[in-house]
């Protein structure tokens, strides 16, 4: 049998992988730059086109629906011609969209904003499908979930400062009713995507295919991709989860200043305004610490842990008013900041063959983003913001679900572990010490435990 072509990230020396780290991480910041400025356009084409919260929605709409739509796309894209290639393709996507802001601000078409945001979709989930499958392989599966974090907290970055810099622009003196800046602004976005897909063009990214990856889990005793996808339960549980976090982690955040301004303890409307950029502060914090707690503990346990914390705090926030809902509002922000990439790295891990159609499907996940704010915002308007998190308390206990589905799967399997460990390295380990005949028949024997076992646990 003839090696396979590629290589894993283990394969790489540290010169390799830290540039290929490096550059794929750049990416992140982009995405997280367009998302920040997604709400401050909402409020922005509220003032100038005249129009409702609800038709302002459309954008957040068109956003989030692409994540819903492309990524199946994107995956078979990548599954043929490589990560690198998505990555043009979904840099390509994020410029045009971009630059075709300037004739829908000149002529005053808030339809064709609409339009440009989802093609923006469509490339910030395609760079999404390539880059967060990327850095979750590109190195130990040990230190997945901890790469990811580092990597997306360069997306919270973006994200706080992004609306602070437009803000700045969009509604000081003529701005605040004229799209000129609008323009010029996008112009400046689409072309950071193009010196990023230039550079991307002429750098050397070395290419991670999903035969290394997996013929080194078969090499280890992993035989999960032997089965076919839609029997992959690990990555099918990790979808619903990821839709049902990523709708409430943007509803809990599209009400946040609604619900800070109506506490009845003097806050403004700017004062909130000014307190959640704050919380997506405490977000992106959080994000960098759970890098080194993950480096030290198992993903899944703290995964369980923080989306029950998660669970508890926006109970709390529906519950409680005043200073003390605030506070609670605070440390939900702090507990969603490693779920994402938990759940990412965790409902992709060992899949093999099948990494890239399942990163695909993980990521759709953020299609939740689409539906949970405007049911959330239906009981804001019939009862009050408070009560309203209640709605995105059912997101959190939908993850948390899966989270512990996991630990329990992991300890059925195995053992209950607190720690993180090196699982290729430990399967390697265990079938050496194994007689010829056991490990002969070990992928008979384990081919269909795997599966099984995760769907009896959740």
């Amino acid at each position: 049998m003839s090696p396979p072509i590629g290589t894993t990230g283990s394969d790489l020396s540290f010169g390799k992988w830290a540039f290929a780290f490096g550059l794929v991480t750049s990416l992140f910041f982009t995405w997280g730059f367009a998302y920040g400025l997604l709400d401050v356009l909402n409020a922005h084409f509220q003032t100038i086109f005249g129009i409702s919260k609800t038709q302002s929605a459309l954008l957040q709409l068109a956003y989030f629906g692409a994540y819903i739509v492309f990524p199946p796309f994107a995956s078979i894209f990548m599954k043929k011609h490589g990560y690198k290639a998505g990555i043009h393709m979904g840099l390509t996507l994020y410029s045009l969209g971009a630059v075709f802001f300037w004739p829908s601000a000149k002529f005053q078409k808030y339809g064709g904003f609409v339009g440009c945001t989802f093609v923006i979709g469509c490339g910030l989930a395609t760079l999404e499908v390539a880059a967060n499958s990327y850095i979750s392989i590109l190195g130990s599966p040990k230190y997945a979930a901890s790469r990811l974090n580092f990597s997306q907290g360069f997306q919270g970055v973006a994200s706080f400062t992004g609306p602070l810099i437009a803000s700045h622009y969009f509604f000081r003196g003529k701005n605040a009713t004229t799209l000129d800046t609008v323009q010029w602004v996008y112009l400046a976005v689409a072309g950071l995507g193009l010196v990023l897909n230039i550079l991307f063009y002429f750098c050397h990214l070395p290419e991670i295919t999903e035969e290394a990856l997996s013929a080194e889990i078969h090499d280890a005793g992993i035989h999960a991709d032997r089965e076919p996808f839609w029997k992959q339960y690990r990555c099918i549980f990790g979808f619903v989860a990821q839709m049902a976090y990523v709708g409430a982690q943007v509803g809990v955040a599209s009400l946040a200043v609604n619900f800070m301004s109506e506490q009845g303890i003097g806050i403004s409307k700017s004062k909130a305004s000014e307190l959640f950029s704050f919380c997506q502060l405490t977000f992106t914090v959080g994000r960098f610490v759970g890098v080194g707690i993950l480096r030290f503990v198992d993903p899944a346990f703290l995964l369980s842990f923080y989306a029950i914390m998660c669970s508890i705090f926006c109970l709390c926030v529906a519950l409680t008013s005043g200073a003390t809902g605030i506070v609670c509002l605070f440390i939900l922000f702090f507990f969603e900041s490693i779920c994402y990439p938990c759940i990412f790295t965790l409902g992709t891990k060992n899949l093999g063959v099948y990494t890239k159609q399942g990163s695909g499907l993980i990521v759709m996940g953020v299609g939740g983003g689409a539906w949970y704010p405007p049911a959330q915002a239906s009981v804001a308007d019939r009862i009050s913001s408070r009560r309203s998190y209640l709605v995105p308390l059912s997101g959190y206990l939908a993850m948390s679900i899966y989270a512990i589905g996991l630990v329990i799967d992991q300890a059925r399997k195995d053992t209950f572990r607190f720690r993180n460990v090196d699982e290729i390295t430990g399967h390697r380990n265990d079938s050496k010490t194994r007689s010829p005949v056991e490990s002969a028949n070990a992928p008979v024997d384990e081919k269909d435990e795997t599966s099984t076992e995760f769907v009896e646990a959740v």
